[in-house]
């Protein structure tokens, strides 16, 4: 591999090929679920540079078909089902695309921000704001995670309500294919009926079919005023018709609703350590976030429609916050999931179901686990507007087992019942090597077979972060939820 190493430092610089005692920090995964050992760790500065490292990869695997070489991208290494990470070989390279980080131009007419991959979500947010726009994407990583792997994941969030996954908020990219090649586009047209939209394969793909490196991304007028609101409700149909009732009188402003189970509210509320919101825990508590054009106009509309959903018996109690640190404040109650990592030992779910689905299967997870681990401790929260449910279970009440055997054990348990109800093993983190395993319990072996055949068809060599997502040549695992056909 010595020849492939020097040719990487002629087209990066001797300081950006990376081995030895300095890959730790890229060999691992944030959470400290996956620990690989790299070849080496490359950082290009360009396009230009990403694509002469996938050529000259490409001709040492052509030479050396035996060698096991591979590339794995990497951004901000926020993801969290070890998608990014490398195998154990020693024969994977590591990408990392953290020197492409600028935004490139802000296109005021177009409403587009055009940035590298590299570039921290954060930063391009403060960019578009400086300039009187928003980038609405947001999302707990958001100061380190890297635009190209939330495109690379389809990233979900806080805003998707609203603005839709990451999917939706693209419209162009630049990419370096498997064979070195660079596809520009990066046009920032909306409409565009001329064939195959190759984007959209590329996002969500996890790094497994090219390597996107820059993006077209849509921006939309900053709102002026924004109202945020906790309330409380008794049960899950209340909160789905609190939902309807919002949209309903801000159409196209209900910018997130967020569901907290009591067990959450709880949990959160009690580590923040000041006084909570509400002077009781309730059943579930919502956290939306309005926006329009005049603060005191919208304050008093919001305060008039849950006044009446108070007389109407539709919410129990309710919280506007009267300043933006009010509402960070609020916010602070549904973010204490960043904390996961730090106070349990967390065995985490990101699914979707239909919402009629969702207050029954959360409730059928509960009394599973309870009859299996009496004494487990599980918290449930989410994106109700999206349905997307996140589901945790600290592994270290489940006495008697390892944090290995608690998690494979939840698992199981937790995405049969949802492969019962037609749900996502993944709604917004991707698949990666973690949630490998059970990516059958979601997709179809006809989706499956297309998805390889793709993987097949664009990467021949397998050269692209291999492995992860499926395997290029396995058999798709038997589940006996599906039906042949959806």
């Amino acid at each position: 591999m010595q020849n492939l190493l020097n040719a990487l430092r002629a087209i990066v610089g001797e300081a950006h090929v990376l081995t030895g005692n300095q890959l730790r920090a890229w060999e691992q995964d944030w959470r400290k679920r996956g620990q690989g050992k790299a070849l080496a760790v490359v950082r290009p500065a360009s396009t230009a540079e990403v694509a002469a490292v996938v050529r000259a990869c490409t001709g040492h695997r052509s030479q050396h078909p035996d060698s096991g070489l591979s590339i794995v991208p990497q951004g901000g290494n926020t993801g969290l089902v070890v998608g990014s990470t490398p195998d154990g070989s020693g024969h994977q390279l590591v990408l990392s695309l953290q020197r492409l980080n600028a935004v490139r131009s802000l296109d005021a007419a177009n409403l587009t921000l055009t940035a590298e991959a590299g570039c921290i979500l954060q930063n391009a947010q403060e960019h578009a704001r400086a300039q009187g726009f928003l980038f609405p994407l947001s999302l707990a990583a958001e100061g380190s995670c890297t635009l190209g792997g939330n495109l690379g994941t389809n990233a979900g969030g806080t805003q998707v309500l609203r603005y839709g996954n990451a999917r939706e908020l693209c419209l162009g990219l630049e990419v370096v294919t498997a064979q070195g090649e660079v596809w520009d586009g990066l046009s920032g047209l909306r409409k565009d009926n001329t064939g195959y939209d190759l984007r959209h394969l590329f996002i969500g793909s996890e790094g497994t079919l090219g390597i996107i490196t820059q993006a077209v991304l849509t921006l939309r007028p900053a709102a002026p005023a924004r109202q945020c609101v906790l309330v409380a409700l008794s049960d899950f149909a209340q909160a789905v018709a609190l939902l309807r009732r919002l949209q309903a009188a801000f159409p196209g402003t209900l910018a997130a609703f967020e569901l907290m189970w009591e067990d959450f509210y709880r949990l959160s509320t009690g580590w923040s350590g000041s006084a909570a919101p509400f002077a009781q825990a309730y059943p579930f508590a919502a956290l939306a976030d309005i926006t329009g054009t005049d603060d005191t106009e919208l304050a008093e509309h919001v305060e008039a429609v849950l006044g009446n959903a108070m007389a109407d018996g539709l919410v129990l109690d309710a919280v506007l916050a009267q300043s933006p640190s009010q509402a960070r404040a609020l916010w602070r109650i549904r973010e204490a999931t960043a904390e996961f990592p730090t106070r349990l030992l967390p065995i985490k779910f990101d699914i979707s179901l239909p919402l009629a689905q969702m207050d029954a299967f959360a409730n059928d997870c509960i009394a599973a686990l309870s009859q299996r681990w009496p004494d487990h401790h599980t918290v449930r929260f989410g994106h109700l507007g999206d349905g997307n449910l996140h589901l945790t279970t600290d592994a270290r009440s489940l006495t008697g087992l390892t944090p290995t055997e608690a998690t494979h054990e939840v698992e199981e348990l937790v995405y049969g019942l949802l492969a019962r109800r037609g749900g996502s093993v993944s709604a917004e983190h991707g698949i990666g090597l973690h949630k490998k395993p059970y990516l059958s319990f979601s997709r179809t072996p006809a989706e499956l077979a297309t998805m390889r055949a793709i993987k097949h068809a664009l990467d021949p060599l397998n050269l692209l972060n291999p492995g992860k997502v499926f395997d290029a040549t396995d058999l798709p695992l038997h589940n006996p939820a599906h039906k042949d056909s959806r």
